[in-house]
């Protein structure tokens, strides 16, 4: 068991560490010493507190929404919502991301991959409030809950999708709003 002394040098030790910590943080903030450039990666302890934060503030905030049943409509439907607001970024199934996404720092995920690690309602809570800091907006305010879900939806059938079923549900989504609907 420690003593009173023990017990006293450990807390005053642990507050003259933090005040450290907390002046060196002050130091980089106000210095502007940290490069914040999108051509320039996160250094790894950065990068990993940002994604990692990024990733437990989605589950947390995500946990208590109720998903709809995804059906072969709500994909259909969110087609070409995808393609006009997210495959400049994010790529499809064999269909590239945009030069320019490239310079974008975090880089974002392509999905055509990465959905497979979201759960539905992570990936409608990202769509409806976007991501601070990273290019990824928030599309709540203008889209209604159908549209955010039919995104989602979308989304999340990625993974399983063949180039040409993306191909396909583009061509088609574009078909019907041009009026050519077969």
């Amino acid at each position: 068991m420690m003593s009173k002394v023990s017990w006293r040098s450990v807390l005053i030790g642990a507050a003259g560490m933090l005040s450290l910590l907390l002046a060196f943080a002050l130091i980089v903030v106000l210095t502007g010493a940290y490069n914040v450039a999108a051509d320039d990666r996160h250094e790894t302890p950065v990068g990993w507190a940002l994604t990692t934060t990024m990733r437990n503030s989605v589950q947390n905030r995500a946990s208590e929404i109720r998903v709809p049943a995804m059906t072969p409509a709500m994909v259909a439907a969110g087609a070409a919502p995808y393609k006009a607001m997210c495959q400049h970024c994010h790529g499809g199934v064999g269909a590239s991301r945009e030069k320019w996404a490239h310079g974008m720092r975090p880089m974002p995920p392509a999905l055509a991959s990465a959905a497979a690690e979201w759960k539905p309602e992570e990936v409608f809570w990202i769509v409806k409030h976007g991501v601070k800091m990273s290019g990824m907006p928030s599309f709540g305010g203008s889209h209604d809950e159908r549209a955010l879900w039919n995104i989602a939806a979308f989304v999340k059938a990625l993974p399983q999708m063949t180039p040409e079923q993306y191909k396909d549900f583009a061509s088609a989504e574009s078909e019907a709003a041009a009026g050519h609907s077969h």
